[in-house]
């Protein structure tokens, strides 16, 4: 049978089950936290007194600081992009009626990542910190230049690709929360600390599917999680750029920025990396077709290899003068 009649067997097989995870793994709408509940109350008195505060605490965020906060909020904000291709996904139905479980599933996941956007960029724009048009500009190219995170219409591929992406999220965010406390900022430390939350609860599901289908296809499985460390796991904003520029430029500037600070390393992409072949039990997965074991082969040995290239990798020093910020004085 071809391989893409077998990826959708696998996905009706397992829709049922899709509904089941929803309830395990994401939140009623009426009880999860909003925007509104970290942010100053337009409604109240007291809004310029905490408008004042919250700029007040800003002062004490390092340039580089603002440059990873400002291109997380744009990763966040390009959520567009990423719904749009998931709905494209082999299996994914929306147009029966409501749609199957895994588009019920894209739509609700949609709806709790929207918040993240949200609060972020209302906490930029009251901050006073950054350019905002500059920053609005990026976000509108990053969905105009849409991406291509090489995973075609694959369900297997799109799952390891979100599994990952999802704990990464989670790691930069809770870092970023920590250098905010650091500073005294809890206002903006909650956020961030909040948000990872949500991207934690997103990773376990995303890890849950992909263990589902292991279960129904593990030599199909497998080598789609070696086809996508071959190719490496691009970041969702890998096409970022400032106005002026031209797609992907900015980017590698924000890494080095995500780099210097701690916020997200390449020991974090060796690390999640093992983390996955743990969850997953990638050593001990039995009945693989012989094209299936050499991929895990390269899966468990992918580590130490990463690990050797890391400890010669450089990153730039010099900071760039990002438009974002650069009216700050900062420099």
């Amino acid at each position: 049978m071809p391989e893409k009649n077998i990826r959708l067997e696998v996905m009706q097989a397992i829709e049922p089950q899709v509904d089941g995870f929803m309830e395990q793994f994401l939140m009623p709408i009426e009880t999860i936290w909003q925007p509104s509940d970290f942010l100053p109350d337009s409604e109240s008195d007291s809004f310029f007194d905490e408008v004042h505060k919250i700029r007040e605490e800003a002062k004490e965020l390092g340039y580089d600081f603002w440059v990873v906060l400002v291109g997380d909020t744009v990763t966040e904000e390009a959520l567009p992009t990423y719904e749009s291709w998931l709905m494209d996904v082999e299996g994914i139905d929306q147009h029966d009626e409501k749609g199957n479980s895994w588009s019920r599933w894209v739509r609700a996941w949609t709806a709790e990542e929207n918040r993240h956007g949200d609060v972020l960029n209302k906490y930029l724009y009251l901050s006073g910190r950054v350019n905002m048009r500059e920053v609005e500009m990026t976000t509108q190219h990053l969905i105009n230049d849409g991406f291509d995170i090489g995973t075609d219409r694959d369900p297997y591929k799109n799952f390891v690709y979100t599994t990952f992406q999802e704990l990464a999220t989670n790691i930069s965010h809770k870092r970023v929360g920590k250098l905010a406390k650091e500073k005294g900022n809890l206002s903006l430390s909650k956020m961030c600390n909040i948000i990872a939350g949500d991207e934690m609860r997103h990773h376990l599901a995303y890890s849950e599917f992909v263990k589902t289908i292991f279960g129904e296809d593990p030599s199909g499985m497998l080598m789609a999680f070696a086809d996508m460390m071959k190719k490496k796991i691009v970041m969702p904003a890998h096409f970022l750029r400032e106005s002026g520029q031209s797609a992907g430029k900015a980017f590698e500037l924000f890494s080095d920025c995500a780099q210097r600070l701690g916020v997200y390393t390449a020991q974090d992409y060796i690390d999640i990396l093992k983390k996955l072949n743990a969850s997953w039990d990638i050593e001990n997965l039995r009945s693989l077709s012989e094209s299936a074991e050499k991929a895990r082969d390269y899966l468990v040995k992918l580590p130490e290899r990463l690990e050797r290239i890391a400890q010669r990798m450089s990153f730039g020093q010099e900071q760039y003068r990002f438009k974002w910020v650069e009216a700050n004085g900062m420099l």
